[in-house]
Parts: C-alpha cells; structure tokens; sequence
C-alpha cells in the first residue's frame, strides 16, 4: 500500500480504474458458471449500482465541489451548479447521438443515430455510457488528492474507486448473462461485458490529468462528473430496473448501495 501512496497521481487514477474494470469482467465472468439469472435479481443489482453511483455522486464529488467553491471569487454555488448542469448536459447529447440498445428492449427501441450495429455491440454501448463517467470521477479524485487540498484525501478517493469497482461487478452481470440468454456464446458473452469497462481507465487518465494540468477547473471538474452520474442514473438505471413493475427490491437494493458508499466515505 505505501508503494501506491508513492505512485503519482495519474499512475493511481490508472491503478485504480484498473481495479474498477476488473470488477467488471469479473461480473462479467459469471457466464462462465451459469447463464440463467432472474431478472429480479438482474434488477436488484442496477438498483444497487444506482445507489452507489448517486451516494459516490454526492459524497466523493458534489460536496467537495461545494467546498472548493468558496476559496473563489464566484457564488459559492456557481462552480457545482454549472459543473453539474453540464455533466448533466454532455451524457445527454452522448445519448441523443450514440446508437445503443438497452437489456431487455426490442430492436425498435434503439436509441441515438440510425445504425445497422448488431444488437450485441448496442447492448454493450448502453453499459459503456455508464462507465464513462465512473471512470472521469476516479480520476478527478485522484487529481484533486494532489492538488493538496484538504477537501479530497486519498483515502476518500479509493474508497470511491473501491464502490464504483463493487457496483461494476452486477454490472459485468447485467450485461454478460443476457446475452448468454439470448444465445451468445460464453466467450462473446464475457467478451462483450468485460468491454463496456474498458473505457473506465482512459476516462479516468483524461479526469485526472485535466485537474493536475488546471487545479482552478476542479470544483467544475468534480460538479462535472457528479452530474454526469445523476444523469446515468435517473435516465438509464433507474427505468431499466423497475421498468417490470418489480419497485419494492430495486428500491431497497439502491438504498443498500447509498448506505454502503456512504459507509466507505466515512470510514475514510
């Protein structure tokens, strides 16, 4: 551990959103002992993820922004609010132009620009979307812990890597194990699942870099990734795990998941 405390910052977002991709295919590698999964527990486990990403949204970035934001010489609301409106803003227009294909949905549901993809590249597109912005909160975490600032510690930003890394496990899941139903073959299936993480290391190299390059932008930065986050999940996670009727379990999944993050953040 003191050999990762050593490391620079960049090197540790890379360590970091490495474990969180792992996580990743290791849910994703669950196709290799079975292929049938209930939905109910499919859902369950976005609810969960749905309750980490708002709790790590909240705790690890937007609170942060907040406090960073009264050392300026702007309202104090202005670097959150305007962060988190445009992270907010750019997963929206990532959605309105990026075709992808949410689990579960016809072919007719499609969403983004018109595309001949196969259904299996748009299944793994929908779970990308959500790792961009994990991926872009490690980093600024990391970033934000070498600027020296007391607002960010380093033990606040692995226990942000550590959740988001627990809640990509159901995750790798919820896309492998569908598509192993829908008749994929077990390598395909995990192929594919383990893919939507990949994006997680490149996301978090760019966030970190871009808070070391300018320590200024990073109340924006963290207000940035928080609202991409909020976006992810009231637009996408929320709809997908209770789009059967099925509330209560997802529900008292995503508070299991709040409960846990805000644990991890304050034990840190």
């Amino acid at each position: 551990m003191d050999a990762f405390f050593a490391l620079s910052p960049i090197l540790q977002a890379l360590i970091a959103t490495l474990f969180t991709w792992a996580m990743t295919a290791l849910g994703a590698g669950t196709v290799f002992l079975t292929h049938r999964v209930s939905n109910r527990f499919l859902n369950a486990m976005l609810g969960f993820a749905a309750g980490v990403m708002v709790a790590a949204a909240y705790w690890s970035l937007l609170a942060p922004s907040v406090e960073l934001s009264r050392n300026g010489r702007l309202p104090v609301w202005f670097p959150p609010v305007t962060g988190f409106l445009l992270g907010g803003a750019v997963l929206w227009l990532i959605d309105r132009l990026l075709p992808h294909l949410h689990l579960g949905f016809p072919d007719a549901d499609i969403e983004g620009l018109p595309t001949s993809w196969k259904r299996s590249t748009l299944l793994m597109l929908a779970v990308t979307m959500h790792n961009i912005p994990e991926g872009l909160a490690v980093g600024v975490a990391f970033g934000a812990v070498a600027a020296a600032l007391s607002q960010v510690s380093l033990a606040s930003a692995i226990a942000l890597a550590l959740g988001i890394g627990i809640q990509n496990f159901p995750e790798g899941m919820a896309i492998s194990l569908p598509l192993r139903r829908e008749g994929m073959t077990m390598g395909k299936s995990f192929w594919y699942g383990q893919l939507s993480g990949m994006v997680e290391p490149l996301a978090g190299l760019v966030g970190a870099a871009a808070v070391l390059e300018i320590t200024a932008v990073l109340p924006y930065a963290m207000s940035f990734a928080a609202g991409a986050m909020f976006y992810v999940v009231i637009e996408e996670l929320i709809p997908e795990c209770q789009r059967e009727g099925n509330t209560n379990l997802p529900t008292m999944a995503a508070m299991l998941g709040f409960v846990l993050m805000m644990v991890l953040e304050l034990w840190s």
